[in-house]
């Protein structure tokens, strides 16, 4: 089995003073997707900001690729995401008063843009592509914010909630979007939305009060009625369409 791409141990992190994250630990595997999951408010959202140093945190996180580990949790947040991590924020965080393509631009971090990547994934933003972003709708600013971690060659990325709050066939295009960029790029994915995680998920980690409380493949998971209910506060037979936890 090889190394794991991300390692965290002991992971602790705070929001204004305020614990918020305790002891978090878990591997995520160099190919696939990684399922984050767990109850709201539980710290899955800070798991992702503590690995990423957008809050206070101690703890170690280790990356690995190209043949060598660093320690990520000595490094500010602009260096993280230089190594290669792409991350789509939860609440999308478009730069509304910038066009499409402006926004696009703007998150380019090498000299050779996937852009033709990204406008076969979403067209639709190429028709946009002068429009203000704050004038798309929510499915569409999810694509963008999808679409600029993307235009990157990323060796890990981050993807917080991609389909909360949006219509069923959006939710559709997200996850076919996730999978694409999941054959060549690892993710670690948190996600409500189970039939999501079903299509889309090789392994599952699940967070509660602020600790990890189980890791395993995914499909166990979501197999196993009792755990889910547990776990997650859903029933197992929920885990068709529509399905949150």
């Amino acid at each position: 089995m090889s190394d794991p791409i991300l390692s965290v141990r002991g992971l602790s992190a705070r929001i204004a003073g305020q614990q918020v994250v305790e002891d978090v630990t878990f591997d995520v595997p160099a190919t696939g997707v990684t399922a984050l999951l767990g109850r709201n408010g539980v710290g899955k959202t800070s798991t992702i900001k503590g690995v990423l140093g957008l809050i206070e945190r101690r703890g170690e996180v280790t990356f690995r690729a190209g043949g060598s580990a660093v320690r990520l949790d000595r490094l500010r947040t602009h260096r993280i995401v230089q190594l290669g991590i792409g991350y789509v924020p939860e609440d999308r965080e478009v730069f509304s008063k910038l066009t499409v393509a402006e926004n696009l631009r703007l998150a380019e971090r090498s000299s050779d843009p996937r852009r033709e990547f990204v406008a076969e994934l979403f067209p639709d933003l190429v028709a946009r592509s002068n429009q203000l972003a704050g004038t798309l709708s929510g499915g569409q600013q999810q694509m963008l914010s999808l679409g600029r971690a993307l235009i990157n060659t990323n060796t890990l990325l981050l993807v917080d909630e991609p389909t909360k709050g949006l219509a069923p066939i959006i939710v559709s295009e997200v996850a076919a979007a996730l999978a694409e960029a999941a054959k060549t790029v690892p993710v670690l994915l948190v996600e409500q939305n189970l039939q999501v995680v079903r299509q889309l998920a090789t392994d599952s980690i699940v967070i509660e009060g602020g600790r990890v409380v189980h890791t395993g493949p995914a499909a166990q998971l979501l197999d196993d009625e009792d755990m889910i209910r547990r776990f997650l506060g859903v029933h197992g037979e929920t885990t068709g369409a529509g399905a949150t936890a």
